[in-house]
């Protein structure tokens, strides 16, 4: 009979303690800088109705999805984000929440996609949203918070940077060349966001095709290449008055005024530095209603650690009720692999505290000890083995390599005393002050 498979299936993951501990390490830092951030942790079902993703995302998510029918015959999905989740979950107490609500979590994620470096399909994240303030503070606030995170790691600007847009700039760009209308919006942006992984006369092909005009399609490829390699603001208004099509200046300094705000608020934070302005973030994701950014590993093949924004239409979408939210979410998969490459983990150690070895005479009174000391708050581990004798279990216990080996043999328990050996001192302790002992 053949045996099972020993592999995952494609896209997850085993892990084995020393991974496990890697895994750990990685939530309790995430978990720290979102306290000192007076952020509040919550979670969710792994699984919710399929419609709430759809709803946000249109029907063509269903194909990215761990999408099936529950025995109740209801359409589900493993969640393969949060914000959804979250907008459901604050939606149901919108009328007593309090203002501004910082919330985050640490949750498993899955997506049905080809897996391949830095995408599998099971993955974790760490999400954090601020919900119910509409100035740009909250999003300087969460851009700091994500990168506080990178820097708990003990990463630096050398390691990675933050590249910082704004959907509203494209929007008012796509508006100086007649798109107003928002599925033709969402369409262009989505060809702005790919915009890096085509060529250009695939771009062309794409952008011919939703002006249906090639010479207008050439114009708008042609300036937005220009307006792409801005890295100012000032840089930014020059495309725009240069732009052949008439801009709406007005909007668009008002824009600029509010961009220059969150600006100097991240400045105030000490986080400008790591800020780069590059219109180039797009965000595929089509709720997203103002200032985005990413979080990119430095270095000409550096991969993305982790992307959010402003989604302030996203709650009216989905229960009804309009509320200001500003997000982003980090993966685990990305920031393994850079913090394995910066070896910026810790080394990874088994040992226990206490191995309790003993002659089989003693077992009760060992066993009483073994119980007092995991009572206490030590790890112990003891021989399971009914028949070994004392040497035996000694071997056993340097190879597991505790830091202290306890001893109880006749003689020494006869005298209430045990012997306990560290990795420098051999002595004799009496049982009643072992504790104390261990505890100095």
């Amino acid at each position: 009979m053949k045996g099972i498979e020993r592999e995952p299936l494609p896209g997850f993951r085993d892990f084995e303690p020393a991974d496990c501990a890697q895994c750990n390490f990685i939530f309790n830092q995430w978990r720290s800088v979102a306290h000192t951030f007076g952020y509040e942790e919550f979670d969710g079902p792994i699984v919710e109705p399929l419609v709430l993703f759809t709803q946000k995302s249109g029907p063509e998510i269903v194909e990215q999805l761990f999408a099936f029918q529950d025995k109740g015959e209801r359409a589900i999905a493993l969640r393969p984000e949060m914000t959804p989740s979250l907008v459901r979950m604050v939606g149901k107490r919108l009328a007593t929440l309090k203002r501004p609500t910082k919330w985050f979590n640490i949750t498993e994620q899955f997506r049905y996609e080809r897996p391949q470096k830095g995408r599998l399909r099971s993955f974790y994240q760490f999400n954090a949203d601020i919900i119910g303030e509409s100035s740009s503070a909250a999003d300087a606030e969460l851009i700091a918070l994500a990168i506080a995170t990178f820097q708990k790691f003990g990463l630096k600007k050398e390691h990675f940077h933050v590249r910082l847009s704004d959907r509203q700039l494209w929007v008012l760009w796509l508006k100086a060349f007649g798109v107003d209308q928002e599925q033709e919006v969402g369409a262009l942006l989505g060809i702005l966001d790919k915009w890096e992984r085509r060529s250009p006369e695939n771009i062309q092909e794409d952008l011919t095709a939703s002006f249906k005009d090639s010479t207008k399609a050439t114009l708008f490829l042609n300036t937005t290449e220009v307006l792409r390699k801005a890295r100012t603001l000032d840089a930014i208004r020059e495309c725009f008055h240069n732009c052949q099509p008439s801009s709406d200046m007005e909007a668009l300094e008002q824009r600029l005024s509010e961009f220059k705000i969150l600006l100097q608020e991240l400045e105030n934070l000490g986080v400008r530095d790591w800020v780069t302005l590059d219109l180039t973030i797009v965000r595929g994701l089509a709720y997203y209603t103002g200032f985005v950014f990413e979080v990119f590993e430095s270095g000409d093949q550096g991969r993305a650690l982790a992307g959010g924004g402003r989604y302030d239409h996203l709650f009216e979408k989905l229960v009804g009720q309009p509320m200001p939210a500003v997000g982003f979410a980090a993966g685990d998969v990305t920031l393994t692999d850079l913090l394995r490459k910066q070896t910026l983990f810790p080394s990874y150690q088994s040992a226990v505290d206490c191995y309790v070895v003993f002659e089989q005479t003693e077992r009760q009174r060992a066993l009483l000890l073994v119980q007092q000391l995991r009572a206490a708050g030590f790890s112990v581990l003891y021989s399971l083995d009914l028949q070994k004798d004392l040497g035996k279990q000694q071997k056993k216990a340097y190879a597991d390599d505790p830091h202290y080996v306890i001893t109880l043999t006749h003689e020494l328990v006869s005298q209430a005393k045990t012997q306990i050996k560290g990795a420098e001192s051999e002595q004799i302790v009496d049982l009643k002050s072992l504790l104390e002992y261990l505890k100095q």
